[in-house]
C-alpha cells in the first residue's frame, strides 16, 4: 500500500495548481458577482491542457485513479463556480460512455468539447422539480412515433442548463418500470421543441450556469437513443418479465462521479483552512497572539484532521472505482457525503474564528461558505448518500453472514 503521490501525480497537481492562481484566483470574485460563464477561463484551461478530450484521456490512463480527483481539489480550490462551468461538460460525456455505444461515443463525446477554436459544452440532464434524488420518479416521457423519439417535460437545476450543445436526457419510456423503463437521449442544441427555461439566480457556484430545460414535443431521431433501440428493448422486456438486477443509467453515472464531486469539496475546505492560517499568522488579541489561543488550536487541528480524513475516503473511492473494485460497501457514496459534510462544517468553523466580517459581502469566506452548501445537496443530498450507505453495508452484511453460515445475532 503506498499512499504517496508519483511524480506524474505531483507534475500534475503543480500544474492544476498554477491554473488556479494564476487564472482562475484573479477572475473568482467578478464571475461569482456578475453570474456569467467564464468562457475566457474555459478556453485558457484548454491552452493548459486541463480541457477536452486529449485531457479526458489522459485522466483515464491514470492507474491509480488520482488525477481526476487531484484536478477537481485544485480547481474548486482556485473557484468552485469556475471549475464547475470548466468541469460540467465531463458528466455528460461519462452518460454517454455509460450507456451510448462505441459509435455514439465517438461522435458525441467529443461534440461536449468542441475543438480549441470553437468550445462546445455538454448538459446531464436528470433532476426534475418532483425528483431530484428520487431517480425512479422522474417524469418526463420519450414516446416512439415511427423514426423519431418525442421527449415531454422538463428538467431543473441543469449545469450548463439551456446553452449545452449536447444535452443528455434522462426520461421514462415505461412508467410502470420505475427506474428500470427509463433510458438517455441526445438532444443537440436547436433542435425544435428544446427550450431554456428559468436561469437560477444561486447562493453560490454563481458562475456556472443553472437552469431549466424545457421539451415541448420534443423530435429527436431515433439513434438519439443511447444504446439502441434493441438494448432498450431487452431491457424492458427483462423487467416486464420480473427479472431482477440492472440499474438506472443516472444512477450509475453519477457513481462514477461522486469521488469527484467529493474532491471538489474538498477543495473549497482546504482553501477556507488555508487562508484562515494565512489571516491568523501574525494577528493577536488581549489574550495574546491568535494561533497560541487553545480554542483556536482546537478548531483548526479539528479541520485539518477532517479535511485529511475526507481526502483518504475519495482516494480510496477513486481507485476503486478506476480498477473496477465493486464499491458493495456504499464506498463512492461516502467519500461525498463525508466530503460535503466537511466543506460545509469548515467553512462554518473558519467563519467564526475569523469574526463578523467574514460574513460581509466579497469577503473570501464568505464565498467559500456560500459555495460549500451545494455539495451536500447535488447528485444526491447528504441524507440520500445516509441512506445508501447504510442500504449497501447491511446487504453486504448479510451476503458475508450467509458465505461464512455465520448466525443471526442472539436478541433477548
Amino acid at each position: 500500500m503506498d499512499f504517496a503521490h508519483n511524480d506524474e501525480h505531483r507534475e500534475f497537481q503543480d500544474l492544476c495548481h498554477r491554473f488556479a492562481v494564476e487564472v482562475m484566483r484573479p477572475v473568482a470574485a467578478r464571475y461569482d458577482r456578475d453570474q456569467e460563464v467564464p468562457w475566457d477561463v474555459m478556453r485558457e484551461a484548454r491552452a493548459w491542457g486541463l480541457h477536452g478530450l486529449d485531457f479526458l484521456q489522459r485522466v483515464a490512463t491514470d492507474d491509480d485513479g488520482q488525477m481526476g480527483i487531484i484536478y477537481a481539489e485544485e480547481l474548486h480550490w482556485g473557484c468552485a463556480g469556475i471549475a464547475l462551468a470548466i468541469s460540467a461538460s465531463g458528466l455528460a460525456a461519462a452518460g454517454i460512455a455509460s450507456s451510448g455505444t462505441p459509435e455514439q461515443i465517438a461522435k458525441w463525446v467529443p461534440e461536449c468539447f468542441g475543438t480549441a477554436d470553437e468550445l462546445q459544452i455538454g448538459a446531464y440532464a436528470v433532476t426534475e422539480a418532483q425528483a431530484g434524488s428520487d431517480v425512479k420518479s422522474l417524469r418526463t416521457t420519450a414516446k416512439r412515433d415511427g423514426e423519431e423519439w418525442v421527449l415531454n417535460g422538463s428538467k431543473v437545476f441543469i449545469s450548463n442548463g439551456g446553452i449545452a450543445d449536447v444535452n443528455v436526457v434522462v426520461a421514462t419510456v415505461d412508467p410502470h418500470l420505475g427506474h428500470r423503463g427509463q433510458a438517455s437521449f441526445i438532444v443537440p442544441k436547436g433542435t425544435p421543441g428544446l427550450a431554456m427555461g428559468k436561469k437560477e439566480d444561486k447562493l453560490g457556484i454563481r458562475a456556472s450556469q443553472t437552469a431549466e430545460l424545457v421539451l415541448e414535443d420534443c423530435r429527436i431521431p431515433l439513434d438519439h437513443l443511447l444504446g439502441g433501440i434493441e438494448k432498450l428493448e431487452r431491457k424492458l422486456e427483462r423487467a416486464r418479465s420480473g427479472q431482477t438486477g440492472g440499474s438506472s443509467n443516472a444512477l450509475a453515472t453519477f457513481e462514477i462521479t461522486r469521488p469527484m464531486v467529493g474532491a471538489s469539496a474538498l477543495g473549497i475546505a482546504r482553501a477556507a483552512y488555508e487562508w484562515t492560517l494565512d489571516w491568523l499568522e501574525g494577528r493577536a488579541d488581549e489574550r495574546g497572539p491568535l494561533l497560541e489561543q487553545q480554542h483556536v488550536q482546537q478548531t483548526l487541528a479539528d479541520v485539518a484532521t477532517e479535511i485529511d480524513a475526507a481526502r483518504l475516503l475519495v482516494q480510496r473511492a477513486a481507485w476503486m472505482g478506476r480498477n473496477g473494485v465493486p464499491m458493495t460497501g456504499g464506498q463512492g457514496s461516502m467519500s461525498k457525503l463525508k466530503a460535503g459534510d466537511v466543506a460545509m462544517w469548515a467553512t462554518t468553523v473558519l467563519m467564526d474564528l475569523v469574526g463578523p466580517e467574514a460574513g460581509s459581502p466579497d469577503h473570501p469566506l464568505e464565498k467559500w461558505f456560500r459555495d460549500a452548501k451545494i455539495y451536500q445537496l447535488f447528485e444526491g443530498t447528504a441524507q440520500i448518500q445516509r441512506l445508501v450507505v447504510a442500504r449497501m453495508q447491511t446487504a453486504e452484511r448479510r451476503r458475508a453472514r450467509e458465505e461464512s453460515a455465520t448466525p443471526e445475532p442472539v436478541r433477548a
